[in-house]
Parts: structure tokens; C-alpha cells; sequence
């Protein structure tokens, strides 16, 4: 069986900070991780793996030279090669462009049976890459995957799938697109042997590597831009009604209201 993971490094958010000046963001110094829905998504990748030992799981990203970190640290943890798409033609993309220049990469790549995702992005939180290059690459798919079982004949695969109020159980076959979420399973850590492996490799491709329109990927050719980032403004302090009784705690929050002129 042959596996795609789509990955992405992110800036870790609880580092992030936004330049009250000009609404940008301040990258300086933020650490970069493995974005964690992707960590599921590899996860459950390497436990088919792990079943299935002639299993190849192949790691895909976009992003800057310094993204190969990223991938050393999916091979650590089990996955066997790693594919960067680093090139300035591709920067400033938006999820739309994103997934042209992402499901142009993997038709290179050809073969495969199952693409595993990441529900979303930390840093964009939108879940759109994900379904945009199923829909390019004519796959079945089902997003928020919060459960995963597959026959042994590796060609039907069950998947319960999180909604709001429950779940629904969903029967696809290969191959597919699979978007994961946290409660799907707890990534492993790397490996000591993962770390010092010499075999695996990280290939490094570009725009014309992979033939893909320049016209449909980069800043010029996303739809959707971001013009502002903001901390939203800290709510007043919250105040606590006492009393000893029900009714004397209704009473005093009927008072604290009317002195506010809120009833």
C-alpha cells in the first residue's frame, strides 16, 4: 500500500503576537511545528504501516527551504520519504492556489492508494485545502475523520466521521482523500533510530518539477487575500453575585443590574 500525508509547518500560535501598529503578524523568533492535525493524519498513517510492513508513506508539504525540518522530524517518526515544494512561484498562495500547486505535485508522484490529511491549518484555520485537492484530483473524500478502519483486502475502509452533535459512519473505498482530527489517535514521538536512519531521503522540487500552471498558483493568482490581523479587544472583568439563598442571589443580581441601567 502506498500513502501520501499532507503536511504543512506552521508557527506555533501560543507564540504568535500581532503588531498592534500594522496588524501583521510577528513571525520573529516563533517557532515553527508540525502542524497538529497533520500529526494525526502521519499517525495514522505509520499504524497502517505498522500493520502492513510493505506500507509506503510518503510526506508532502509546500513551504520554504526550512520546511525539510519539518519532514526530518516525519521521517524520525516513521514515514519514509519526504517531498518539499519550495519555489518563490508558489509563495503567497491561498488555500485555492495551495491546493493547485498540492495536487499537481502528488499526480507527479502518481502512485498511490489513500491521501491522509490534516483537517486544517492552525495558522488559517479555513479546512479547505484538504477537500479542494480531492475535488482536483477526482477522489472520494470525507473530512473530520474521528475514526478509521480498513478491510483486509486494503481496498474498503470505514470511517466514522464528527459532527456537532454525533457522528455519522461513512463506507469508502480506495483510493481516497481522508482528512483527520485529534480525537483520531495520539501521534508517536521520533524515534532514536528514526533520527539516525540514513536512508530515507527528502526531495526538494520546484514549480516546473512539477508542470504545474503558473498562472493558478502564487499570491497573483489566489482569490482571497488577508488585509488585517487583529487581537481582539480583552472583555471588562467579570463580577461575582453572592448570597445565601437562591432567591437572595437572584435579588442582588436584580439590584447590580438596575444600578448599571441594564434593566
Amino acid at each position: 500500500m502506498k500513502i501520501i500525508v499532507c503536511a504543512k509547518q506552521v508557527p506555533d500560535t501560543n507564540e504568535i503576537r500581532i503588531n498592534p501598529e500594522t496588524g501583521t503578524l510577528i513571525r520573529d523568533g516563533v517557532p515553527s511545528i508540525l502542524n497538529p492535525d497533520d500529526a494525526n493524519a502521519l499517525e495514522e498513517a505509520l499504524k497502517l504501516k505498522d500493520q502492513y510492513p510493505d506500507t509506503h508513506v510518503t510526506v508532502v508539504t509546500m513551504g520554504p527551504p526550512q520546511a525539510q525540518e519539518m519532514l526530518f522530524e516525519c521521517l524520525a517518526m516513521g514515514a519514509d520519504e519526504g517531498i518539499l515544494l519550495s519555489d518563490r512561484a508558489v509563495g503567497g498562495s491561498d488555500t485555492w492556489a495551495t491546493s493547485n500547486a498540492i495536487s499537481a505535485t502528488i499526480e507527479k508522484i502518481g502512485d498511490y492508494d489513500l491521501i491522509f490529511g490534516g483537517r486544517q491549518a492552525i495558522d488559517g484555520d479555513t479546512a479547505q485545502v484538504g477537500p479542494q485537492i480531492a475535488e482536483k484530483l477526482g477522489l472520494p473524500q470525507v473530512t473530520y475523520v474521528m475514526e478509521f478502519k480498513i478491510d483486509e483486502n486494503k481496498k474498503d475502509i470505514t470511517v466514522k466521521r464528527q459532527l456537532e452533535d454525533g457522528y455519522e459512519e461513512i463506507k469508502i473505498q480506495t483510493p481516497c482523500m481522508l482528512t483527520c482530527i485529534k480525537e483520531l489517535n495520539t501521534p508517536r514521538y521520533m524515534s532514536m533510530a528514526g533520527i539516525f536512519n540514513q536512508d530515507k531521503k527528502i526531495t526538494v522540487w520546484n514549480a516546473a518539477d512539477i508542470q504545474v500552471d503558473l498562472t493558478t498558483v502564487g499570491l497573483k493568482a489566489s482569490p482571497t487575500n488577508v488585509y488585517r490581523s487583529f487581537t481582539p479587544r480583552p472583555k471588562g472583568k467579570g463580577s461575582m453575585v453572592a448570597g445565601d439563598t437562591e432567591a437572595e442571589i437572584a435579588t442582588n443580581l436584580i439590584v447590580s443590574l438596575k444600578k448599571k441601567h441594564i434593566i
